[in-house]
């Protein structure tokens, strides 16, 4: 491991910038020998897209990244309770092992429940598709550190329902149930659904990370514009299936420039040999054929299409919260409350478990810190 390397003296000097934004302590738990305490980079670039966009850095392993000064939110330190005990939370996705884990380290019981067999939430699902791999540790740095912690239990195959909350009478719960992609093509260009979207052969990424494989040619309609349309089109066609994305932006997964990915996805897509239509809207859905249409000019044209994948907006998995929100002291965190990235639902739990018996700091201005 790094610790033997150091402690070798075969080399001076360590260089991280990205991993120490993932963990400041990073050279601290090398020499300690802490390499599982290590919170690894994923490299996934958001605390570059602060540099690119004119906002605060955040990181998605970090989530006291930027918050240090203004928040006062240190990276290994955590106030200890407040007056109550114990805290249910429904999901084990970014949010829901995020909270357990800061809620844990401040001595809570803390029980998670997960609907499927395996834990994770999204990070699980999207981890398994091309060049996402890393974004595993999400998952497992949390349950390396979850297991050190005698107070925080994590159920899989556990799917409760409103009875069975209220059963357990923890005396705050915590909904982190996600959020599902949506299948009627409604994002950023369309407003309305596309006719013709409640067809079989209409999908989304949800249905293909739970194994369902089209039978082409597929068009991948990208509205997200993040890193889904493009990698999702990548999946298809090294299933050898002709592909077609379609976006109405003027470039693939145009987002991912603020991440230094851009070209990187268009160039491994135009090498894999699918064919990318910008500028383009998808007007309608018809048994074996798409309808296309020029954002600019507004022509249309027909291509053959078996399937079609819907890379569009999600919408949060909710009804659990609205079905009890009157009644006990309840939340949402991650994407049920709202969908965004990784980075936003590990905020987001981080969040709810240092505010939960503290409230929420009066002054939250960004100071800038004078040397």
């Amino acid at each position: 491991g790094l610790g033997d390397v150091n402690k070798r003296q075969v080399v001076d000097l360590i260089g991280a910038a990205r991993p120490s934004i993932a963990d400041p302590f990073l050279p601290h738990k090398i020499s300690e020998g802490r390499d599982d305490d290590i919170r690894e980079c994923i490299g996934c670039n958001i605390c570059y897209v602060g540099d690119q966009t004119g906002t605060p850095i955040r990181c998605t392993q970090n989530p006291t990244m930027g918050e240090e000064w203004r928040k006062g939110w240190h990276p290994e330190q955590i106030a200890a309770k407040g007056p109550s005990s114990s805290v249910l939370i429904v999901g084990s996705g970014p949010a829901g092992l995020e909270a357990a884990l800061a809620l844990g380290r401040r001595g809570y019981d803390v029980t998670v429940t997960e609907a499927r067999n395996e834990v994770g939430g999204r990070v699980t699902r999207e981890s398994a598709l091309p060049g996402l791999a890393e974004y595993a540790r999400v998952r497992d740095w949390r349950l390396t550190q979850i297991g050190k912690l005698p107070n925080v239990e994590v159920y899989p195959g556990s799917d409760v329902d409103e009875a069975q909350i209220l059963e357990f009478g923890a005396d705050h719960v915590v909904i982190a149930t996600g959020a599902k992609w949506r299948r009627d093509g409604t994002g950023r260009w369309l407003e309305d659904p596309v006719p013709g979207w409640d067809r079989g052969s209409v999908l989304t990424p949800d249905d293909i990370m739970d194994g369902t494989m089209p039978t082409g040619p597929a068009v991948v309609f990208d509205d997200d514009h993040y890193y889904m349309g493009g990698v999702i089109a990548e999946k298809l066609r090294r299933a050898r299936l002709d592909v077609t994305l379609v976006t109405p932006a003027n470039e693939v997964s145009t987002w991912t420039s603020h991440t230094e990915e851009q070209h990187r996805l268009q160039k491994r897509l135009l090498e894999l040999g699918v064919v990318i239509e910008t500028g383009t809207s998808l007007a309608a859905i018809a048994d074996g054929s798409v309808s296309l249409e020029c954002v600019f000019t507004g022509s249309e044209r027909s291509i053959a299409a078996a399937n079609v994948i819907m890379v569009t907006s999600r919408i949060p998995n909710d009804a659990l919260f609205h079905e009890l929100a009157d009644r006990i002291s309840i939340q949402r965190i991650g994407d049920c409350r709202a969908p965004g990235t990784i980075a936003t639902s590990v905020y987001s739990g981080h969040q709810y478990a240092r505010e939960l018996d503290a409230g929420t700091p009066d002054d939250v201005r960004f100071h800038r810190e004078e040397t």
